[in-house]
């Protein structure tokens, strides 16, 4: 006989919608079993009563074998050897239909009772316990429709004891009578063969029997054919109890090991969360507005297919897509009447589902399995390995890294005396650096007990960064693309100004500024903190770069969380593999610790735009520089000025007191000379002209003489 197709016991408990359409399949198969049953009965029953249309009944069970390849059985519709068989005694049935006597007794005995007890025990059973089945699966959707709506605010113990025990007795009843059912089902792929079987050869036996194995018909041949048919029958029968052996210890191993799991929420200490999944399936209540400010949840089963996340209901035969979660973001979030929810993000953030998970265990879980797709670790030979892998490598980030730090001392001088090389602001490259990088050590990037701020606190002065704010301007609404009403924006001047998508992840003070692994091990201590303290929300942002500073906007309300004045950020990087991971350094001017600025890490993700993050930056401060250039270049273009007209002003004014001089001189001579007398002895008055007229008269003596 070919292998007989199972329901999957082990997976009752989780009564996916494949193991439902499968089941369907099956109740499908049984009630055809069932009608085709209840004709061949029906006929035997014919040959049973009928004892003067013997003849008749025999050949519509002929015929009836016959149509058995024709019959369409959802499972085991290609079983040649079972439709071979049967055609084989519908032949020889229909042969001795005509000298068949009455064989009351023997028919009872071999004929009527197997399959009667077939008909009246087993296909009654198997309603039964499908009825069963059904009360039970509404039970437990009632009870976890009763669970999901625990108010998150009036939270009463003693409701949630009740409703608690309420889903553990439905989950139980449930996973038992799925179990039982599913078990019935499958032993009824056994007991179809034999139902048919064995009526039949006792039927031949009777025959045989009645006739003394001398009718002309019954050959050595057929002889042969009937003992392969009952050596047949009982393989099948001693498969199908050894088969119902092995259900009945795996239903009693799941009922032990699956008691734990019928609680909604069970303690994490018991199950422990799994963080290196890259595959989950499971139910899931997701959040549907249906207006304003209502909402609704629906239940559905939901599973991750490689970078997709897909749903489906009960009765579908297939999933659909939800969104896709490669690059996505996923976060725990508050929701007010429902516990164990989060978020899931698309890339582009145009697309975002609320989901809400059945227990904490579970809610966690989905979160870091939808974080190990959306970082690709899927399409890994070893997925789940690699996972480990980056999991136990963010755990372990805490303390302080060997490799970082024996590189380091790898890279210290020979001799320790020598002078440092002076730090420079601009992030060039790590040769230039490299005097500095040489003495740097894990202690003197980041401090061990710095404190990490994970969110975003607005508004912010603008003080530590040496700026003083101007009345009004806190809280001022912004628009990201420099543009306002009435009032002019601040960048409108700008010649830079682009917009990019940001997460916050966090920031932390620094010891040093003066190299790019400021910023790595920035990066790598807030996400192994993240990652420890279960800390998955992130604030998103618009980062808009300019000329003169980075700004953070809120979104919604495109309110300014934070502004970094450009000549304050030293330093910025992408991260080494994630590129969607980018940090800078701000320099403070407002206070110094030790002798030195306050410099701080800030750390983003973005949505692969990390690199043109940096070159924007980048080329906002070669604009800057260049600016900066050409202002100090026109301040001493004017301070030459300047000097040129302050030394004409005192060339004219030393000239004017020379002028001045030579008059005075000119004046001194003239009243040092003797005045003519006339003839009496008085002296004689010179009028102005005269005296001028003398004065050239002298001069130009004087300048004979001198020639």
């Amino acid at each position: 006989m070919l292998g007989i197709d199972k329901l999957p016991i082990e997976e009752t408990l989780e009564d996916s919608p494949q193991t439902r359409s499968l089941l369907g399949v099956f109740e499908e198969d049984a009630a055809a079993i069932s009608s085709y049953i209840s004709q061949l009965y029906k006929a035997m029953q014919r040959i049973y009563n009928a004892q003067n249309e013997l003849s008749a009944a025999t050949h519509l069970t002929s015929k009836l074998l016959k149509e058995y390849e024709k019959q369409r059985f959802p499972l085991g519709g290609d079983d040649e050897v079972m439709s071979s068989t049967l055609q084989q005694f519908a032949k020889v049935i229909d042969e001795l239909s005509s000298c068949h006597a009455v064989l009351s007794t023997q028919l009872a005995d071999a004929m009527m009772f197997p399959i009667s007890q077939f008909k009246e025990r087993d296909l009654k059973e198997i309603l039964t316990l499908k009825e069963v089945f059904q009360i039970a699966s509404n039970d437990h959707d009632v009870a976890i429709n009763k669970y999901s709506r625990l108010s998150k605010k009036r939270e009463n113990e003693k409701v949630k004891l009740e409703v608690m025990e309420d889903v553990y007795t439905s989950r139980k009843k449930q996973h038992q009578t799925t179990m039982h059912y599913f078990c019935a089902l499958n032993t009824l792929q056994y007991k179809k063969k034999i139902a048919m079987l064995e009526p039949l050869l006792g039927y031949m036996q009777a025959q045989i029997s009645f006739f003394k194995m001398g009718s002309e018909n019954l050959t050595d041949q057929l002889e042969e054919f009937l003992t392969n048919i009952g050596t047949s029958v009982q393989n099948v029968r001693r498969e199908m109890d050894c088969e119902v052996e092995t259900m009945q210890q795996t239903i009693q191993d799941l009922e032990a090991a699956s008691d734990p799991l019928y609680l909604p929420d069970p303690d994490p200490k018991k199950l422990p969360v799994n963080r290196n999944l890259t595959r989950k399936a499971g139910y899931l209540n997701m959040r549907n507005k249906t207006g304003l400010v209502s909402s609704s949840w629906e239940r559905q089963y939901y599973f991750t297919q490689g970078g997709n996340l897909m749903s489906q209901a009960r009765g579908d035969v297939a999933g659909g897509l939800v969104m896709d979660i490669d690059n996505c973001s996923v976060m725990a979030v508050d929701c007010e009447d429902r516990r164990y929810c989060f978020q899931i993000t698309a890339f582009d953030g145009k697309k975002s589902v609320i989901l809400q998970a059945e227990s904490r265990k579970d809610s966690e879980e989905w979160i870091c399995t939808i974080n190990n797709i959306s970082k690709r670790i899927y399409l890994s030979e070893n997925a789940e390995e690699i996972a480990a892998r980056v999991n136990q490598s963010a755990l372990e980030a805490v303390t302080p890294s060997p490799s970082f730090q024996q590189r380091h001392e790898n890279m210290r001088p020979a001799s320790q005396s020598r002078p440092h090389a002076s730090r420079t602001s601009s992030t060039g490259s790590l040769g230039s650096d490299s005097a500095v990088l040489a003495a740097l050590t894990l202690d003197s990037i980041v401090a061990s007990d710095t404190p990490i701020q994970f969110d975003i606190i607005s508004p912010v002065s603008e003080d530590q960064a040496g700026q003083g704010k101007t009345p009004g301007q806190s809280g001022r609404r912004t628009n990201p693309f420099g543009e306002s009403g009435d009032t002019k924006s601040e960048s409108e001047d700008s010649i830079l100004h682009q917009l990019f998508i940001v997460r916050f992840l966090g920031s932390m003070e620094v010891k040093a500024d003066e190299s790019l692994d400021v910023v790595y091990e920035t990066m790598r201590q807030i996400l192994a903190a993240r990652a420890i303290h279960n800390i998955f929300r992130m604030t998103e942002s618009h980062l808009v770069v300019t000329c003169d500073c980075l700004k953070l906007i809120d979104p919604q309300t495109q309110v300014t969380r934070l502004r970094f004045h450009l000549p304050n950020v030293v330093l910025y990087a992408t991260h080494q593999e994630n590129k969607r991971l980018f940090g800078f350094v701000l320099r403070t001017a407002g206070g110094r610790i030790e002798g030195r600025p306050i410099s701080v890490c800030y750390i983003f993700e973005s949505n692969n735009e990390g690199e043109k993050i940096c070159d924007s930056v980048g080329l906002a401060k070669q604009i800057a520089l260049h600016a900066e250039l050409d202002r100090r270049a026109s301040e001493k273009q004017k301070e030459i000025e300047k000097v040129k007209e302050k030394q004409q002003k005192e060339l004219s004014k030393q000239k004017q007191i020379e002028k001045d001089l030579e008059e005075q001189s000119r004046l001194i001579a003239a009243s040092n000379r003797p005045n003519p007398m006339t003839g009496d002895g008085q002296f004689v008055t010179l009028s102005n002209s005269q005296s001028e007229d003398s004065d050239v008269g002298e001069d130009g003596k004087k300048k004979e003489s001198e020639a």
